[in-house]
């Protein structure tokens, strides 16, 4: 089944998803499919990369709730219904936001286009590390495994993507997705 393609609603769908992980989590401190991190590490990104971000795009400024070490599901909470606020207030969601990587777009777009692509590839990675169901929409994968296929290598000079995974030919779209951007897809905690 495909994602909305509103952005408020695709966050939505997208952030409840991880925050059934979040919730699910029964260890914080296992090791994550991205090297150095742990489950802990995975929510700490989400919530720290984008208020910055937007802060400066946008001059919106995100609630912000316990740190993540203290308190990973309330921090992951309070921060996605910050986003969420900000997507469903439409004259918020459609206020420029400016960044010089990546032009002068709407917020929503900016929203939808960079971070609730990241939250959706993150869920995979924070599932993985805690034995819970990883399996994500095929359909949004094959749409972002399209969009970044075809800048690869601005994507591997940005330093924010490991070097890409071979998979086998015959491999899904999850699978695929999950090789370009740097993820052993058959990755597990030993």
């Amino acid at each position: 089944m495909a994602l909305p393609e509103h952005p408020a609603q695709r966050h939505r769908q997208v952030a409840g998803l991880f925050m059934d992980r979040v919730r699910g989590t029964r260890s914080w401190d296992v090791p994550a499919p991205v090297a150095g991190w742990t489950a802990r590490d995975v929510v700490r990104h989400l919530t720290e990369w984008f208020p910055g971000f937007l802060a400066a795009g946008a001059g919106i400024d995100l609630p912000r709730g316990p740190s993540v070490d203290d308190d990973p599901v309330t921090a992951w909470q309070v921060h996605c219904d910050g986003v969420q606020a900000v997507l469903d207030d439409p004259e918020t969601a459609r206020r420029e936001f400016t960044n010089r990587h990546v032009g002068s777009l709407p917020v929503e777009t900016a929203v939808d286009r960079f971070y609730t692509a990241d939250v959706f590839m993150h869920t995979w990675d924070l599932a993985r590390a805690t034995g819970q169901d990883d399996r994500l929409d095929d359909d949004f994968c094959a749409e972002l495994l399209g969009q970044m296929a075809q800048m690869e290598e601005v994507l591997r000079s940005s330093g924010q993507y490991g070097t890409r995974v071979e998979v086998p030919g015959d491999a899904d779209t999850q699978t695929r997705l999950l090789g370009l951007i740097g993820r052993d897809p058959f990755w597990s905690a030993r």
